[in-house]
């Protein structure tokens, strides 16, 4: 894991925006802002973040900026192992990289959200994992269903074009035979939808349940799914306008203080 993007969602649209990349490359950390990051500063007002105040610059490090260390659990932590379990990863990882791409980063005082940017599997395969999202908007039958999904379990997806918040939202429901028995859980990651449809349509792909964390796991990380497939001719994920970078050469590179 050697890139992650970082997302940003205006509380009063709830649109989502990437407007930031991270990546690392001999042991050096760079930030840089993406264009997605002007988007949402024409629609919504987005401020640029206190380490990074130059929308037009590269920044590096030697060590992972702290906007970033600070949403990864800390392997001294006294409940890490816990943790690692809910993210279905071996104890022995420790990588904050690897860590932020699978919890997110989410944190309660903000609305900014770590993802990966997927890369091929090594069979060639389209493989990514998620924490399912907006499962406290549905009722108690919903979070009923859910205590009873296991590892391995399908989920179905569904483009929800009525949303009144997003036209793109996909919602997953459980793959019961009977149409009573069908319940929503929840909805796929926002950032991920674009890329997400150009694989549902070009090949066969399926969601399946990874891990059920049940309390007293967050809602945020209670149910880890993978959503896994071929990878299209040429498919280029991330790739939209809003994921260009401002600035591209390293000329302009600084150490943020």
């Amino acid at each position: 894991m050697t890139r992650l993007l970082l997302a940003w969602r205006d509380q009063e649209t709830k649109s989502w925006f990437p407007i930031g990349r991270l990546t690392r490359s001999g042991g050096k950390y760079e930030f840089v802002y993406l264009r997605g990051a002007q988007q949402a500063i024409e629609q919504c007002g987005l401020r640029l973040l206190l380490m990074f105040p130059n929308i037009d610059c590269i920044y590096e490090s030697d060590n992972l900026f702290p906007l970033f260390q600070n949403r990864a659990p800390s392997a001294g932590r006294d409940d890490y192992f816990d943790f690692v379990k809910w993210l279905n990863l071996r104890q022995s990882e420790h990588d904050p990289l690897v860590v932020l791409a699978r919890t997110g980063g989410r944190r309660a005082t903000d609305t900014f959200e770590v993802f990966p940017c997927p890369q091929p599997e090594d069979d060639g395969s389209y493989r990514v994992h998620f924490f399912v999202h907006g499962i406290s908007h549905f009722g108690e039958e919903s979070a009923k269903r859910i205590e009873q999904l296991k590892a391995n379990d399908r989920l179905l997806v569904m483009w929800d074009l009525q949303n009144g918040y997003d036209s793109k939202a996909l919602a997953l429901r459980t793959a019961d035979t009977y149409p009573g028995d069908r319940t929503l859980v929840g909805f796929c990651p926002r950032y991920f939808t674009h890329d997400w449809l150009n694989v549902l349509f070009e090949c066969h792909a399926e969601v399946k349940v990874e891990r059920l964390n049940p309390s007293p796991a967050p809602l945020d990380f209670r149910l880890l799914c993978s959503l896994s497939g071929c990878w299209p001719d040429g498919f280029n994920p991330c790739s939209g306008e809003e994921f260009q970078p401002i600035v591209e050469s390293a000329h302009s590179a600084i150490t943020p203080s």
